[in-house]
């Protein structure tokens, strides 16, 4: 009898002992919360708007435009294949463009269509003499139905 009574309860001890230990453990990496928008920056490369970093190509001589269209995902149809997804452009929306130094270069509002344009002068992105191959990266960052966002891009001389 003893034989089988210490196995099971040695088992048992050690089914305890796991159960007891385990404990949640936060994630080490930075939580991320989906961003409200769509913010497509024009002038990139096609289907390169979708990567993490799109660049768009400037002239060196003459003042750089920066523009985005910002775009509201409605997903009400998404599981109805003939209507999909829909696009909403989002109006009067404050968006801060800045240098990834915290440099801010400008504030714009979107329009009725969600499209905001500046126009920037190389000296103002922190590119004192522009030639081919210099670039600026850039935060779009706004705030959208109580959630902070950020885009990031990249504007390229050529």
């Amino acid at each position: 009898m003893k034989k089988i009574l210490a196995p099971t309860a040695l088992l048992a001890f050690f089914g305890l002992l796991g159960l007891v230990s385990c404990k949640k453990v936060d994630d080490p990496l930075v939580p991320r919360v989906q961003s409200p928008v769509l913010v497509l920056i024009e002038g990139a490369p096609y289907q390169s708007d979708f990567s993490s970093e799109p660049t768009v190509s400037q002239l060196a001589a003459g003042p750089v435009t920066l523009s985005a269209r910002i775009l509201e995902l409605n997903k009400t149809n998404l599981l109805d294949y003939t209507k999909g997804i829909d696009s909403l452009p989002v109006a009067n929306l404050k968006i801060t463009v800045a240098l990834r130094s915290g440099t801010v270069i400008g504030d714009a509002t979107t329009d009725a269509k969600g499209r905001i344009t500046l126009t920037k002068t190389w000296a103002e992105l922190g590119v004192a003499s522009p030639r081919a191959g210099s670039s600026a990266s850039l935060n779009w960052t706004g705030t959208y139905k109580d959630v902070t966002f950020t885009r990031l891009s990249r504007v390229q001389a050529r």
